[in-house]
């Protein structure tokens, strides 16, 4: 991984942020901004890298605690972005989101759809169809992510949610289902069945588009 230094003065975070805007950033990019800088042992990108990784395991539910682990972020830095996380989760909060679509979840996942790794994620609806959280349940290989029932309805069932979106990304580019995205899709439907949580659809996407389960008969 490049250091902020080591970067040409147009690819830093802060200078294309001004030259394009904030959506042609990565989320560690963004993150770096907020950070400001790193420490003397920690490049800012990499603390951002950090951060990232536990916003993208905990969701909704990050604490300041969870920050605090990572070397170079002290209780200072770690309430500033808790505190910014909260406002932002005010004002554009995912729990609400009224949907009608199943794809109507693609604004609150797609910026996951750069990742190198397959990330499987897990949105809780409730019976209003109303989303309630959105977490990644859990990061495979380049082309795979290793996915079990137990692993996508725990916290599900602690929310109480009456149905889930099970989604995730593909970094080869082709967003048609695998064999082994279908073998998923049904044993996560088994699942949901005991359990009485209906599976609203299984969403496949990148950067440039998705491929919904339900809307091609698939689910």
């Amino acid at each position: 991984m490049k250091k902020l230094k080591d970067l040409p003065q147009k690819e830093r975070p802060r200078e294309k942020l001004l030259q394009y805007g904030p959506g042609c950033l990565r989320d560690h990019e963004l993150l770096a901004i907020i950070l400001g800088k790193g420490t003397k042992k920690n490049d800012v990108l990499y603390l951002a890298h950090k951060i990232v990784k536990i916003i993208d395991r905990k969701g909704l539910s990050m604490e300041v605690e969870d920050l605090i682990k990572i070397e170079g972020i002290g209780t200072a830095r770690a309430t500033s972005i808790t505190a910014a996380f909260e406002f932002v989760r005010r004002r554009i909060k995912p729990e609400g989101l009224k949907i009608i679509f199943p794809s109507d979840v693609l604004p609150l996942i797609q910026h996951y759809g750069d990742r190198k790794q397959e990330h499987f994620l897990s949105i809780s609806v409730n019976g209003a169809n109303e989303v309630m959280n959105v977490r990644v349940v859990t990061i495979g290989l380049v082309n795979t992510a290793q996915v079990h029932p137990r692993e996508v309805f725990a916290d599900v069932i602690c929310e109480r949610a009456s149905a889930v979106i099970i989604a995730h990304n593909h970094p080869s580019g082709d967003l048609n289902p695998s064999r082994e995205d279908l073998s998923t899709t049904h044993m996560i439907k088994e699942a949901a069945k005991v359990l009485g949580i209906q599976v609203l659809d299984h969403i496949i996407f990148n950067t440039r588009g998705y491929y919904s389960l339900q809307e091609n008969n698939q689910l």
